[in-house]
């Protein structure tokens, strides 16, 4: 497991947004109202679709899989001059990031164990306190073994 380090510029995102946990998933509900609705979006900068959440700061200290956490669906955008009704605008801090290259099920988390357990702890980063994201490109399959992403992981040096 060989991640590529890039530092990421900011990026203008709009998507939609909504509340979850792990045991209450809402993933393919919130995809299913927004990729419809993608075309509506002007000024895309890719065909790429971003996938991002953000975790409460104790999350993980305290996890429990009935946690909520915020999951968005996004696609990134060179302005916000208009938004569709219904979507709202995101900006994507940048910073450093671990991004791997993964083929896969996205239901399959064991690659989050891999990147956690043995990646993280033998190289010389730190998880940084910025948001995680996937980017779904053109290889991407929903539920597909064959499917392709990026999993973009915040780091800094320890």
């Amino acid at each position: 497991m060989n991640p590529r380090i890039e530092e990421l510029k900011e990026k203008k995102l709009i998507g939609q947004n909504i509340m979850m946990s792990l045991i209450d998933n809402k993933t393919g509900q919130l995809w299913g109202q927004f990729a419809p609705r993608i075309k509506e979006i002007q000024n895309k900068t890719t065909k790429d679709k971003i996938s991002l959440q953000i975790y409460p700061p104790l999350y993980y200290k305290q996890f429990r899989p009935n946690n909520e956490f915020e999951k968005w669906a996004t696609v990134e955008v060179k302005s916000f001059e208009k938004i569709p009704n219904g979507m709202k605008s995101f900006i994507l801090k940048g910073g450093l990031y671990a991004v791997f290259d993964y083929k896969g099920l996205s239901s399959d988390n064991s690659i989050f164990q891999c990147i956690f357990s043995e990646w993280l702890p033998s190289s010389e980063y730190l998880v940084d306190n910025r948001l995680y994201f996937e980017v779904l490109g053109t290889k991407y399959k929903n539920n597909d073994p064959n499917s392709e992403e990026e999993i973009w992981i915040p780091i800094k040096e320890k």
